[in-house]
């Protein structure tokens, strides 16, 4: 037993009156509950991915700026052919864009004499990724019959050569990072998206779909264009 006059002795806290609910001031508690609302709050609104944990920053997004010799050094990786100096698409004259390969300027509505495949693609799309070396493979096929031409569509030029570096993909591709050539050719902000043009420059047909095989491009070019690879 503890004697309650010793020195240094617990002392039990008296037991509440009749009526006494706390004896913890009235501000103090508020406080308290203030303290603990904020808390259920922050917990609330807290931005959960769909599994329901904290989403996260992609760390794999480079930065869209890049030095002179970073992107010389990329367009040296992608070893890139250089563009063509038209395709006929008329609804692009005044809006010139960058050949991504050597940074000239492209003038789309030029001339060209050739029915033409446009792809648009971005560095972050995975369909493209498989997509890409199946038009490569059409290019390589069709000769001097068709134009086959990239349309990146992220500003991130460096991470656009890399991408064809990697796939081993050496497509002429322009850079337009604002949608020009999509918006100017009625297509659709998807990718991949691919612009089928007559030799007049005409939008034959548009297909925002990825391929997969050559045959599959192979059909819409003989239907489409009247090309046979």
């Amino acid at each position: 037993m503890t004697d309650p006059e010793k020195p240094g002795a617990e002392r039990a806290p008296a037991p509440l009156l009749p009526g006494e609910r706390s004896r913890i001031p009235a501000g103090v508690r508020w406080i308290i509950v203030c303290a603990i609302v904020a808390v259920a709050l922050a917990v609330a609104i807290w931005p959960r991915g769909d599994d329901g944990t904290a989403p996260t920053t992609p760390a794999a997004a480079p930065s869209t700026s890049a030095s002179p010799g970073q992107l010389a050094a990329a367009r040296t990786r992608a070893g890139l052919p250089p563009c063509p100096a038209g395709i006929g698409a008329t609804a692009l004259a005044g809006k010139p864009l960058t050949c991504l390969g050597d940074g000239a300027p492209v003038d789309l509505a030029a001339v060209g004499g050739k029915p033409v495949l446009l792809n648009v693609w971005a560095w972050w799309c995975g369909p493209c990724r498989v997509e890409l070396p199946v038009l490569a493979d059409v290019a390589a096929r069709a000769g001097d019959r068709l134009t086959v031409l990239g349309v990146h569509a992220d500003p991130n030029a460096v991470a656009g050569l890399d991408l064809l570096a990697e796939l081993k993909v050496a497509l002429p591709t322009v850079q337009d990072p604002h949608g020009v050539v999509a918006t100017a050719l009625g297509a659709p902000r998807a990718y991949p998206v691919t612009v089928l043009l007559r030799s007049d420059g005409t939008v034959a047909g548009v297909h925002a779909q990825p391929f997969t095989s050559v045959d599959e491009v192979a059909a819409l070019l003989r239907t489409e264009l009247g090309v046979t690879l």
